[in-house]
């Protein structure tokens, strides 16, 4: 079993020990009203995505999110949340060293032996979720179920489904298709976002990920047989239809959107298995961006 797989089984158990202790952590995370803006680099980022877009539609204040290196400098927020699995990405240092004095700043980390540690005025430490892994499975869905209990959304029907996700079969031929697109609407963007760099590490894979209603727009034209479209949420009337019409495999989400990130975390494992590849070791990538002047 490789270190990705052996981590992405154990989401249930993380999820209801941070949900847990979200209490413990409240005074380091947004209070209502706060204007916020959550940061992030790749995985993380698009965590932050859907956080944010969780947090505003719960009407817990404006809540904005941004990739570390694009953050807008002359915006002004109460707090900026930065998660960071490594603790040690340049960009996210730079940013949390630029806000010190003026912007009171979370970090969300895996590893407590990081400069992040010191970098933030407030930090939340999840070491249990850590990952030998390149590939972010469990921290990046342990920091979101983090904000999502915070905000009062997480229920134990979550844990459930993210049970159930890692139980059941994935669906007949997914593996064997050459391209995957994931959907998602609202706070589900993000994590459609997410499981598309999850195909791309893991397996290499040709993948996109659009806002539901724009995957008519433009996108749908390279849809054909051999194409997967995955809607992590509810689609659209009639999405469905049209894709089928092309020729490719529909497949319709029934699951919390975040057990159903488990499900597609599992088949870029299965197909990083059918064609040969470590999803340990992703081309390219390594644990932490650490650029050097």
């Amino acid at each position: 079993m490789s270190h990705v797989e052996d981590e992405l089984t154990s989401q249930p158990e993380c999820w209801t020990r941070v949900a847990a202790e979200a209490a413990e952590h409240g005074r380091a995370l947004p209070a209502p009203g706060e204007r916020v803006a959550i940061v992030g680099c790749g995985t993380s980022y698009f965590m932050a995505q859907s956080a944010a877009a969780l947090r505003e539609g719960a009407g817990q204040g404006e809540t904005d999110a941004f990739a570390a290196s694009e953050f807008p400098r002359g915006r002004a927020y109460d707090r900026v949340i930065a998660l960071t699995r490594s603790g040690t990405t340049t960009e996210v240092l730079d940013l949390l060293d630029g806000l010190k004095g003026t912007t009171r700043t979370t970090a969300v980390t895996a590893d407590p032996a990081t400069p992040v540690m010191s970098a933030a005025d407030d930090v939340v430490v999840l070491d249990y979720a850590d990952e030998r892994s390149v590939v972010q499975t469990r921290f990046a869905t342990t920091a979101l179920t983090l904000l999502r209990a915070h905000l009062g959304l997480h229920t134990d029907a979550v844990v459930a489904d993210a049970r159930t996700a890692l139980a059941g079969p994935l669906p007949e031929g997914l593996v064997d298709c050459t391209q995957f697109t994931f959907l998602g609407r609202g706070w589900t963007v993000g994590l459609a976002n997410e499981a598309g760099l999850k195909m791309r590490e893991a397996s290499l894979s040709w993948t996109e990920a659009y806002p539901a209603m724009e995957y008519r727009h433009g996108p749908i034209s390279v849809t054909t047989r051999g194409t997967a479209t995955w809607a992590l949420d509810e689609a659209p009337e009639g999405l469905a239809e049209q894709v089928r019409g092309t020729g490719a495999l529909w497949v319709q989400g029934t699951l919390d959107p975040l057990a159903e990130l488990v499900r597609a975390q599992r088949l870029a494992v299965a197909v990083a298995a059918s064609r040969g590849l470590d999803p340990d070791q992703p081309r390219h990538l390594t644990r932490s961006v650490i650029l050097t002047p």
